[in-house]
């Protein structure tokens, strides 16, 4: 019967955790995909999480079983009515860019999945429930099958990328996932077929019952009528919360300040599940008493990464990251493991479980983005965790200690701010060295607080705040600001000679602040470059006086703009235009255009449809460089409404730069289908001098109707002919594949 229980359980929680990047597959392009959409994901997902279990648990405390399997079984049918999924042209169409667009998420998701996942999610501690009324010889301490669960859900969330997404559509995804809804509904009949049976045999011998329930509470380690109280609920809210936040803090700080991977949010989530998974488990692997120790070691080296502005080698810090998040992760959910209650309390304590999630979840989500200009979230999570370490036995405490615990991390706060404004001054010409005395210094003094978790916790959030007046490596920081899509920062150069536009870790821009140069496009879009002889073709014949500029950066295709010409930009970040508009920061648009330029706030595809057939006679897509593509600018419906809205003779551009994603066999296999003629120039060979004139490395994708549109864009050897693929693999609104275009070199 545990291994029914076990499959049922398994089954239901890769359900969950299959459904959730199918349905961010389905809606998250619409948003840009940046790290914030995946996390009010998280959010909703586990807002639903949260109200599954407290049904749950009011269920499980207010019915028989007879009426809970009638309950749940009515919710089952209910929900299957919404099945299979899929997305309305309807509900995209009410995406409006003037509402905040996480609003619009969360009721689409509640819309289109909300129902399913509620019914699914409620299953886990309701089946855990239903066990421990069986007379199984584990049936007393049933918290063995939260492993189960959350094995299901990690294969689930690993399974997707590599097996599901890759060889089905989205709607083949969606009949598969209803099937295997059916099938986790006959599991669970039978599931309450056996906990029903079990009941009536314990009311039919009430001797045999009382022995066993006395049996139950002594294997779950607690007392017969074992009372939960308010401090203890507040314990497993803390250690719920915390994780959380902390693995959401992971996501967003690695993807904006270390490495914008694809896919890279799959891996903290993992780590994040794995927890659960050991701490729950019959058998302990990791033992305390090392988890303990490592820890604080592992947040030092955190935090002197933090601090150090340090990204390379990417593997090492991202390691680092990762290592801490699963010390944390293990040490919070091993408390919640050895303090779980008698059965009695079994989803009570999943609901508290639960609410500390959603709480860690939504902070990260919701408040920080509009609370704080960076990701201080993740700061402030490591200090979290380390204050919840669990004390050492032998620690002693000593008369004063509690005074000391809080004047010694004041005094090490100062003492690190200090380092950080004067080392500076010193004749300390290597980096490494600077950080190892303004960093370095105040981490070794810090390790002696070790067996003071408060003590140690707070020197931690000393040296984080004394850190920050520590510039770092990488220049003067202009301006930072931080919304829905991300943190975007304006920078100058250590040179002092140009001003950089980054969002998260991608370069957006750059300009120079010699007023005599600012009207030269720079970095990807330099007039030597591909972009720089596809206007010189397009300005000599143009098919209509009409350009169309997906994704504006800093503005500086605006560069090419002449005055016979009519230029409209679409963006879908209004931070990016304030920045872009700011001639305190950037003056491409106000003055090196020369011709009045439009900027339309959006999803660029949605509002490009807006505009009327055949209007453009040229069309750049600029939204493909950082490490969460808009997949749904690169499907065959995009590429049609592209080729709708160009005129005859036109050229599509696409700019294709990126550090992790090969799109050019993407670009081809999809200009193989429409029958279009396409070239493309990987200009990656950029000598000394036009790098010291701000020439980036760029790869630019143009495609026309007929071989006659480009010119003589074909005549020149480094615009290569595009091809695709041997076995072509079309994007479509329906499929995408992102492992397939990793560079893996």
């Amino acid at each position: 019967m545990a291994a029914l229980f076990s499959t049922t359980l398994f089954l239901s929680a890769s359900l969950l955790f299959w459904v959730q990047p199918m349905i961010a597959r389905m809606l998250l392009p619409l948003l840009g995909g940046v790290p914030a959409v995946w996390n009010t994901c998280l959010v909703f997902f586990q807002a639903m999480l949260l109200g599954g279990y407290a049904y749950a648990h009011f269920v499980s405390t207010s019915l028989s079983i007879p009426k809970q399997m009638a309950a749940h079984f009515g919710l089952l049918a209910v929900s299957a009515l919404t099945l299979p999924f899929g997305i309305s042209e309807r509900l995209i169409r009410s995406l409006s860019p003037d509402a905040p667009p996480f609003l619009w998420l969360l009721s689409a998701l509640f819309l289109v999945v909300g129902l399913p996942f509620f019914v699914v999610a409620s299953s886990g501690p309701l089946l855990q429930k239903w066990f421990s009324q069986t007379r199984q010889a584990a049936a007393g301490d049933p918290y063995f099958l939260y492993s189960s669960s959350n094995l299901g859900s990690l294969l689930a969330l690993l399974v997707y990328p590599v097996l599901l997404e890759p060889h089905l559509r989205l709607h083949q995804q969606s009949r598969l996932w209803a099937i295997g809804y059916a099938t986790m509904a006959l599991c669970i009949l039978c599931c309450g077929g056996a906990a029903w049976r079990a009941r009536r045999s314990r009311a039919e011998n009430p001797n045999a019952a009382a022995g066993e329930a006395g049996q139950d509470v002594r294997a779950a380690g607690a007392q017969p009528g074992e009372i939960i109280s308010r401090a203890q609920r507040v314990r497993w809210l803390a250690v719920a919360f915390v994780p959380s936040s902390l693995m959401l803090g992971v996501t967003s700080y690695l993807a904006t300040d270390i490495a914008s991977i694809p896919l890279l949010w799959i891996v903290p989530l993992s780590v994040y599940l794995l927890s659960f998974i050991l701490v729950f488990a019959r058998r302990q692997i990791f033992p305390m008493s090392w988890l303990r120790w490592l820890l604080p070691a592992v947040a030092l080296g955190v935090v002197f990464q933090i601090l150090s502005r340090g990204t390379h080698p990417v593997w090492l810090v991202i390691l680092i990251h990762l290592v801490f998040l699963f010390l944390a992760a293990m040490v919070c959910h091993g408390r919640l493991a050895r303090e779980r209650p008698v059965t009695l309390h079994l989803t009570e304590f999943y609901l508290w479980i639960s609410l500390g999630g959603v709480l860690g979840g939504a902070f990260n989500a919701l408040l920080a983005p509009n609370l704080f200009r960076t990701v201080l979230e993740y700061p402030l999570a490591i200090v979290f965790a380390s204050l919840l370490r669990p004390a050492l036995e032998t620690a002693k405490v000593r008369p004063g200690s509690h005074a000391l615990d809080l004047g010694l991390p004041i005094l090490l706060g100062v003492f690190t701010a200090g380092l950080a404004v004067l080392v500076p001054f010193a004749e300390l010409r290597s980096v490494n060295v600077r950080n190892a005395v303004i960093v370095g210094l105040p981490a070794v003094a810090c390790f002696t607080f070790v067996d003071r978790p408060i003590r140690f916790g707070l020197g931690l959030g000393g040296i984080l705040m004394g850190g920050w007046f520590y510039l770092g490596p990488h220049g003067k920081t202009l301006h930072v600001e931080r919304n829905f899509f991300g943190v975007a920062r304006v920078t100058l150069g250590q040179a002092g000679t140009l001003r950089y536009f980054v969002h998260g870790n991608t370069l957006h821009g750059e300009q120079f602040v010699d007023a005599s140069r600012q009207c030269e496009p720079l970095a990807y879009y330099h007039r030597s470059g591909p972009l720089g002889e596809i206007f010189n073709w397009f300005q000599k014949t143009p098919a209509a006086p009409r350009v169309a500029v997906v994704g504006l950066g800093t503005g500086a295709t605006a560069c090419y703009a002449e005055a016979t010409e009519q230029w409209t930009f679409y963006e879908i970040d209004p931070a990016v235009i304030r920045i872009a508009r700011n001639t305190n920061y950037f003056s491409y648009l106000q003055s090196c255009a020369k011709t009045e330029v439009r900027v339309i706030v959006g999803d660029g595809r949605l509002r490009m449809g807006e505009a009327p057939p055949h209007h453009y006679g040229l069309i750049v897509l600029d939204a493909f460089s950082s490490d969460a593509i808009p997949v749904h600018l690169l499907t065959r419906e995009a590429l049609e409404l592209y080729l709708s809205k160009l005129a005859d003779g036109g050229l599509l551009v696409f700019h294709i730069s990126n550090r992790y994603l090969d799109l050019e066999p993407v670009l081809g296999d999809l200009a193989n289908q429409a029958k279009l003629i396409g070239r493309h120039w990987d200009d990656w060979n950029i000598s000394p001098e036009e790098s010291a004139n701000g020439k980036e490395e760029s790869h630019w994708v143009v495609l026309a109707r007929r071989e006659s549109d480009l010119g003589y864009l074909t005549k020149k050897a480094r615009w290569l002919p595009l091809e695709g693929r041997l076995q072509p693999q079309v994007w479509t609104d329906d499929f995408s594949n992102l492992l397939g275009a990793f560079k893996w070199r």
